[in-house]
């Protein structure tokens, strides 16, 4: 049995293919009885339209390429979600990638996105290829969001106020009476932010700043844990670049016969799903994810209308999620609480 065509829409509806076209594609002046008429005979028929001959009609394909920085990461699941939301409410679809796994192949990160000709880019991470990101802008709308690297000229940013958040945690450790703070670093413009946010807030109380290179990872996050937590003067509580890393630094702290917070404090940063696990439980940094990709699709649909003009950077302002990781320092030994 053939598919319903528009033609056939038309017929049960009694109207013109043009003005199925119109009801269709939500636009021009239509009245209500018939967009009803329309959109009925689209019901009963169990009419789909087709997505490349619209596409070719429009001159548009519909979809978005999304660069992702690293898969594995829970923050940019969140971030999808919001993203997605707003897309799917605009007719967009979205096509994702994940630069690891490109970087490992060898393949150009966005080539996959032009071959397909997606209509925009976002992309999620820190990405570093600043001068393919800038030829690509030059082609088609781009959007980076949850990365603070410099930009090119007519992208728009969407991130936390990474410096901020940082203060925030560190702030917190150091209003619970710690002085011997740690922060678990990590790379990129990102990391360094965090990093200089830890060690403002310390400096400003007077606290010497002690500072781990990691990676971002979960297995960075532990083995420099296990570094910081074997020194004689080990730190009571530490800051981590992320919540990945925060695990890597709880279960360290596990293996090495300490409690969680009442040897050692851990914060982290995300607010990503593993921090909300009952069993993990984890003080640290919101960045609202889902906020963030919201606001990174109106940027992008904006980017369809506003092609010229010079990119944005729109910051969120984090917040401090207080949970189970965190407590006072421990008390001396031989010292009377």
């Amino acid at each position: 049995m053939k598919p319903p065509t528009i033609r056939d829409v038309a017929e049960r509806a009694g109207v013109s293919k043009s003005l199925v076209s119109l009801v269709l594609r939500g636009s021009g002046p239509v009245r209500a009885e018939k967009r009803d008429a329309v959109l009925r005979a689209v019901r009963e028929l169990g009419y789909r339209p087709n997505a490349a001959a619209r596409s070719l009609s429009e001159q548009r394909t519909r979809t978005v390429g999304v660069l992702l920085d690293d898969l594995r990461n829970p923050w940019f699941v969140d971030l999808l979600d919001g993203l997605d939301s707003v897309l799917h409410t605009a007719g967009l679809h979205m096509l994702l990638a994940d630069a690891r796994l490109n970087r490992r192949t060898g393949h150009r990160l966005a080539e996959p996105f032009l071959d397909l000709g997606v209509d925009g880019l976002v992309v999620v991470g820190t990405v570093p290829d600043a001068d393919g990101l800038d030829a690509l802008a030059r082609r088609i709308p781009v959007v980076v969001a949850g990365a603070r690297e410099p930009r090119p000229p007519g992208v728009d940013v969407v991130a936390g106020d990474d410096e901020r958040g940082a203060r925030l945690a560190t702030e917190h450790l150091l209003g619970l009476g710690h002085r011997r703070i740690a922060h678990l670093a990590g790379h990129g413009a990102v990391g360094a932010l965090r990093r200089r946010g830890f060690e403002a807030a310390m400096r400003e109380h007077g606290a010497e700043p002690l500072v781990e290179p990691g990676d971002l990872t979960e297995e960075g996050g532990y083995r420099g844990t296990v570094r910081l937590l074997s020194r004689p003067e080990r730190p009571t509580a530490l800051f981590a670049v992320n919540d990945i890393a925060s695990v890597g630094a709880l279960s360290a702290a596990g293996e090495l016969g300490l409690s969680v917070p009442h040897d050692v404090s851990v914060v982290g940063y995300d607010n990503t799903s593993i921090a909300r696990l009952r069993h993990v439980w984890l003080t640290t940094v919101d960045t609202a994810p889902h906020e963030l990709g919201r606001r990174a699709a109106r940027c992008l649909l904006d980017r369809f209308e506003r092609t010229a003009g010079e990119g944005r950077e729109l910051l969120a302002v984090p917040t401090l999620r207080i949970r189970g990781t965190t407590g006072p320092p421990p008390v001396p030994v031989g010292r009377l609480p």
